[in-house]
């Protein structure tokens, strides 16, 4: 089931803290390898990368909002995110273009798109728990699960 969310969906919502534990949460595109490292660009600038930052603890959620209420399903984890480089980004950027591809994406992203002064870096969180809502408890039990 947990496989089937993530692979199924194509935005994560990204919760992250600033240095003060201020929390925020955003949805960023993203690709993902093994079901442990979620791949993300975006603008050094917004207030997500800045808190990655400050505090690389995170946590992310995948779900399909477009389903009837009661239905939902959703995965859980909790990771360490940060902005890739050096070699790291050169794999990650190889790897994030072919999953924009692989989706039907025109862009195209190339190592200049992920270095100053282009407007992008390339984050990644790499994932240590996942979670499901128990189908079997009450609402809102969550069970760890293994991916």
């Amino acid at each position: 089931m947990a496989r089937g969310i993530v692979e199924s969906n194509r935005y994560m919502v990204l919760g992250t803290a600033d240095d003060a534990g201020a929390p925020w949460v955003t949805p960023v595109w993203y690709a993902q390898s093994d079901y442990r490292r979620f791949i993300w660009a975006s603008s050094p600038d917004r207030r997500h990368s800045r808190n990655v930052r400050a505090r690389p603890e995170v946590s992310i959620v995948i779900f399909n909002s477009q389903v009837e209420v009661g239905s939902a399903l959703a995965v859980y984890m909790s990771a360490r995110a940060e902005e890739l480089s050096g070699a790291e980004l050169e794999r990650g950027v190889a790897f994030y273009d072919a999953a924009t591809q692989a989706q039907g994406l025109t862009r195209r992203w190339t190592l200049d798109d992920m270095l100053a002064p282009a407007p992008y870096r390339l984050y990644c969180a790499t994932v240590s728990q996942h979670w499901v809502l128990d189908p079997d408890s009450s609402p809102d039990d969550r069970a760890e699960v293994k991916l």
